[in-house]
């Protein structure tokens, strides 16, 4: 069984996580679980560097919120892993996040959802 600890003092329960880029290099993330995100959330900028391009995307998106909507696109990572579970092609969502938490991206249910 894979343990990963948070700080329960937190504002945010944050995980470690990595993602692979189109040539395999791997970026380690800081990811902000949130159950209330039905997709796993990516920065652009993080997805930009690791040789994504929005024309790989599969579909594009507006995330709404009470403040306003921001654009955004879905597309599939080479290899995602996180809470000690990796997955090939996993789909994630590339939208960007206020600033200020230091995270690299949200874990959504789309990636909670393969567990019982």
């Amino acid at each position: 069984m894979t343990v990963t600890d948070f700080d329960p003092a937190g504002v945010l329960i944050v995980v470690r996580a990595s993602v692979w880029g189109s040539q395999q290099q791997r970026r380690d993330l800081r990811l902000a679980v949130d159950t209330g995100s039905s997709e796993t959330l990516l920065l652009p900028d993080l997805l930009d560097d690791l040789g994504y391009s929005p024309r790989q995307g599969e579909a594009i998106t507006t995330i709404r919120s009470a403040i306003g909507a921001e654009p955004g696109y879905i597309l599939r990572v080479a290899r995602f892993r996180a809470l000690g579970h990796e997955f090939s092609e996993f789909r994630v969502h590339a939208h960007d996040l206020p600033e200020g938490f230091g995270i690299d991206g949200l874990l959504g249910l789309s990636f909670l959802r393969h567990f019982n």
